[in-house]
């Protein structure tokens, strides 16, 4: 750990840090445990390149906490080059089935939290790609306009400037500009809060056994964009499903719809991983019979 992001956590906490313990993490940022010498502790994140970053993901944080529904670490202290939280220490479920289904319902419950437009108040990350979250005056009333504006068209132009969108690719997106109201037609509903890249790696279990939600991509959006990201790489089980729909029922024909709002991570991995993702992402275009 870098001696600066150190001395101010040190400044903060008012005492030393006696203890680092790497947690490992992924292509973008690093995660460390902090104990200091009265024995509290500690969960930073660190980054060599963070853009802003950190405080979008304090801020979404913030946001998440709002409903009250499931745990959130709390922001303790945000810096350009860190983000200092409550470390949650991790344990494992009691019950597999119990947990999921407590899951489930919790975060049907997160949903439940609506706001009155689509997007954001300021634009964040998914991944460490920005996502815009700014909705025209049409596009903050209309989902289907946010979603293929904001989300899909955006990684489509993205993909292209990275040279990984074939002419086919481009096409099928062409024509997924007109098709998609009537794929999403009939579904309205207020904007729900949404976590915003939720799959097996983005929460925790306490040690209580309690679901905990970490590394957000918060904006107001459809929650079925929210349920889609959990299939997309497994990790939740029929319980976590279940419980989701007995607590706040989901439109009819949810499955259609679901490779559409599963299309925007998969443009992201390719943007961000490279050209393995590119098949799956033509599929999906396919499979609504796009190219």
């Amino acid at each position: 750990m870098q001696s600066t992001v150190k001395d101010l956590i040190e400044n903060w906490a008012g005492e030393r840090i006696t203890q680092v313990e790497s947690l490992g993490g992924g292509c973008i940022t690093q995660a460390k445990r902090l104990c200091t010498e009265s024995g509290k502790e500690y969960f930073v994140k660190t980054a060599q390149s963070h853009h802003g970053m950190f405080d979008a993901e304090a801020n979404g944080l913030r946001e998440l906490e709002k409903p009250g529904v499931i745990r959130i670490p709390e922001v303790l202290l945000q810096h350009d080059s860190f983000l200092l939280l409550e470390y949650i220490s991790p344990g494992t479920p009691r019950d597999r089935t119990t947990f999921f289904r407590t899951f489930g319902a919790r975060f049907a419950r997160l949903h439940q939290f609506t706001a009155p437009e689509f997007g954001f108040y300021e634009n964040n990350f998914i991944g460490s790609t920005p996502q815009a979250n700014s909705p025209s005056r049409q596009e903050a009333r209309n989902w289907s306009e946010f979603y293929y504006n904001k989300r899909l068209l955006f990684q489509l132009k993205l993909a292209e400037k990275n040279g990984a969108a074939s002419p086919e690719m481009i096409r099928g997106f062409a024509k997924l500009e007109s098709a998609i109201h009537k794929i999403l037609g009939g579904t309205d509903e207020p904007p729900s809060l949404l976590h915003g890249d939720l799959w097996s790696g983005n929460f925790l279990t306490d040690d209580s056994g309690e679901p905990c939600l970490i590394d957000p991509a918060v904006y107001y959006g459809h929650r079925e964009a929210d349920l889609a990201m959990t299939s997309l790489f497994g990790g939740f089980s029929n319980e976590f499903y279940q419980s989701y729909q007995e607590t706040f029922p989901l439109i009819a024909d949810y499955e259609y719809r679901e490779p559409l709002y599963q299309l925007y991570h998969v443009m992201n991995h390719l943007n961000l991983f490279g050209s393995g993702y590119y098949g799956q992402a033509l599929s999906i275009l396919r499979f609504y019979q796009l190219c």
